[in-house]
This record gives structure tokens, C-alpha cells and sequence, in this order.
């Protein structure tokens, strides 16, 4: 029997009539005062915040706090992408020289952010040791999915501004630096502060082996699959169709084949950018390969912006000043001070070296960082974890977001 009412509205379509209205707002809204777009992440959080608040009954997404495998896996999938896409950006690596600020930025602000953050989330956070170094691991890394008004143009467009290069490498990077600090976290909450007892191996096996073997098979992954799309055969070769597929197929082989050895994936996709980049650097294809999978990477981070979003008031709910606290240090004072440290004695100036050590945005990688230690582990703090991350991500978007341009014009960008 088919049903005759004719208007029987069904929850499942209100909210892709949502989905799709809220991308287009927060992405038309902007241009009525700039040419940019750089709220449109903000503004996709506020408005899935406003439609839970404003339609309760409609379905939410899972709560991370409860179900967090699904916030892991899409934010794992969107991350990837956009990591590989970071590394494709890179027109010319050389000289060794220009990679100075972005290694000041790992070895140092990245050190020195986690230990801060650390510090403070157990003295004034009222956090677990564990707690705090999983928290200091998930916000430490810069975000390369929401930075792009300050990462370096796409392939064979030029626009290597010292400023915007040292960003996007630093974000291309740090998301598979910041692994071992969650390992380090996840060691302390399963087996305490013994550190004689499991620190020489989480040094050998996890800093330095998945580390090593991730920035190894990411460079032969994109040699091999150089030769797959350019030079395999000569006469017909699969960069000529101008296809995509094959190539994301090829950073997702490349992803699962060094998870399965233990290595850094985050850092194998992002080194196999670099690599592939060098291989016949002004082929059109990498033009069009950098349009897609900036395309999948775009349409994953609209879904996620707005489920945050939507589980926003949810997280908020037992919101302290301790939470805000946390948040408002990280980003108005701990990246701030640890870059300009960071950066002293290289070659930008003031205003380069502050604009860097400022915007150094939080996002989508501090979800999915924060979901894989919540899948891996019974932590106690796991709420505070959840709402001080979702606070700094949704702070991080609006303040980078509303002021970027005007620091970018600065320095001539």
C-alpha cells in the first residue's frame, strides 16, 4: 500500500535540505563583504549549531564523546587527502635553505606548544597526566584543511611567499609528528608514569622507526606512482586522461600500505605530494589532480564543519572557564610565543615571523586525533578532552578566519 500523504516530511531529507543550505550560506555570506571566503568554516559550525538548537528533534550525528570511530574515520579520510594535496602545492623544494622556518616550526613551536599545553592542562585544567599529553598532541598540529587563505597556490601557479610557505609545510608535516605524543598519552594512561618500563622502546618504535618508515615509503610511493602516471606506459599514458581516481587511489594504497608496516601514513601522504610533484613538474595533470582531490577534501570538510557543529551544544553543555581557559591559551598565547621563539634568527621579518606564529589553525585533524585516542583507550577526562577541543577549533576558525586577509595584505599577499 503506498502511502498518500503527500507531505510526509521525512528527517532524513530535512537534513540534506540543511546540509546543502548551510554550505551555500556559509560560502555565499562572505562575498557580500570581501572577495575571499574566510568564515565560511565558522560559519558552517554556527549554523549546524543553530539548526540542532532550532530543530531538537531531527537526527544529530553521534556524539564523539560516546561513538567516536565514525569522527575518526572521516576526519582520517579528509586529512589524508588533504595532506597529499599540501604536498602537491610545493612547486620547487629547493634550496634547503627556504625549509628553515618550517623545520624551526616542527622541531621547536611543535615541542614546546606540546609541552605548555601539557603543563597547564594538569595545573590549571585539572586534568589527568594522560589527559593533558593526549590534549597537548591533539591541538599541537596546524591544520592543513582550514589554512588555505595562508598556504602557497595550487601546482604552477607560483605564490611561494616565504610566510605562506613555511605554513603550508609545517601543515603538510605536523600531523604525523604530533603521533607519537598520542601514543605517548595512550602508554601513560594504560600503563602510568613508568616511563623506565615503555619510554626506550615508544622512543625507538614509535618517534623514530614509524617516523623514518612513513617519510620512506611516502617518497617511494610517489616515484612509483610518477612512473605509473607519466612514464608506464610511454606511448599511453594515464596522466594524458587528465583522471584523478587513479591517483587518490594511489595515495590511499599508499596510506594503508604504511599503517600495515607501523608507519606514519599522515606523513608518507604528504612526503608522496612532495615526491610526485618532482615527476614531470609541468604537466598539466598536476593541475587537474590538485583540483580533485581539493574538490573531496572541501565537500568531507563541509560535513564535518557542520556535524561539529550540530553536536556543539551537546559538547558545551558542562562548558567551565577551565575549558575556555585552555582554548584562549593555546591560541592567543602558547602558538604565538612558541613560533616567534621558534623563528628567531631566520630570515623573515617581524611582521612575517608574527603573522607565521599566529596563524597556526586548529581543525580537522584535532578531531581526528582526538577520536582515535578515545577508540584506544578508557580516558577519564574524555568530555573535557572533546569540549575544549571542539571550543579551540570553532575559536581557532573564527579569529584566523576573520583576520587573515588583513595580516596577509601586510606583507604584500
Amino acid at each position: 500500500m503506498i502511502d498518500d500523504a503527500f507531505f510526509s516530511f521525512s528527517a532524513y531529507h530535512v537534513v540534506l535540505a540543511l546540509v546543502g543550505a548551510i554550505v551555500i550560506l556559509a560560502r555565499w555570506l562572505p562575498r557580500l563583504v570581501s572577495s575571499g571566503e574566510p568564515t565560511a568554516a565558522p560559519l558552517m559550525i554556527l549554523f549546524g549549531a543553530l539548526a540542532a538548537l532550532a530543530l531538537p528533534d531531527l537526527p544529530l550525528p553521534a556524539d564523539p564523546r560516546e561513538v567516536p570511530k565514525i569522527w575518526e574515520i572521516v576526519a582520517e579520510i579528509t586529512v589524508i587527502v588533504a595532506l597529499f594535496g599540501a604536498g602537491m602545492r610545493v612547486d620547487d623544494i629547493g634550496p634547503a635553505r627556504k625549509w628553515i622556518p618550517t623545520m624551526r616550526l616542527l622541531i621547536v613551536a611543535m615541542p614546546l606548544t606540546i609541552l605548555a599545553i601539557a603543563f597547564l592542562g594538569v595545573l590549571v585544567g585539572g586534568l589527568t597526566v594522560a589527559g593533558a599529553v593526549i590534549l597537548a598532541a591533539v591541538l599541537a598540529p596546524t591544520d592543513p584543511v582550514l589554512a588555505a587563505d595562508v598556504q602557497i597556490a595550487p601546482p604552477q601557479e607560483g605564490g611561494e611567499h616565504p610566510v605562506r610557505f613555511a605554513l603550508t609545510t609545517e601543515a603538510a608535516l605536523n600531523d604525523g609528528l604530533a603521533f607519537p605524543f598520542v601514543y605517548l598519552g595512550l602508554l601513560i594512561a594504560v600503563q602510568g608514569l613508568s616511563f623506565g618500563d615503555w619510554g626506550l622502546q615508544w622512543l625507538l618504535q614509535d618517534v623514530f622507526y614509524r617516523i623514518g618508515v612513513g617519510a620512506l615509503t611516502g617518497w617511494a610511493g610517489g616515484w612509483a606512482l610518477g612512473q605509473v602516471l607519466f612514464n608506464l606506459p610511454r606511448g599511453s599514458r594515464l596522466a594524458d586522461t587528465g583522471s584523478g581516481v587513479i591517483a587518490i587511489a594511489g595515495v590511499f594504497l599508499c596510506y594503508g600500505s604504511t599503517e600495515l608496516i607501523e608507519g606514519y601514513g599522515f606523513i608518507a601522504v604528504a612526503v608522496m605530494g612532495l615526491s610526485l610533484r618532482r615527476i614531470e613538474s609541468d604537466h598539466g595533470y598536476h593541475r587537474n589532480l590538485h583540483s580533485f582531490s581539493e574538490a573531496i577534501e572541501h565537500a568531507l570538510t563541509a560535513l564535518l564543519l557542520i556535524a561539529l557543529g550540530a553536536a556543539l551544544p551537546a559538547l558545551m553543555a558542562d562548558l567551565d572557564w577551565r575549558h575556555v581557559f585552555m582554548a584562549a591559551i593555546l591560541i592567543l598565547a602558547v602558538r604565538p610565543i612558541a613560533g616567534w621563539l621558534a623563528l628567531g634568527g631566520t630570515t623573515l621579518g617581524r611582521s612575517e615571523r608574527g603573522i607565521v606564529a599566529i596563524y597556526g589553525v586548529r581543525g580537522i585533524g584535532s578531531i581526528y586525533y582526538l577520536a582515535y585516542a578515545a577508540g584506544h583507550a578508557d580516558l577519564a577526562d574524555i568530555a573535557d578532552l572533546w569540549t575544549i577541543a571542539a571550543l579551540t577549533i570553532f575559536a581557532s576558525t573564527v579569529l584566523h578566519g576573520f583576520t587573515v586577509g588583513r595580516a596577509m595584505h601586510r606583507i604584500g599577499q
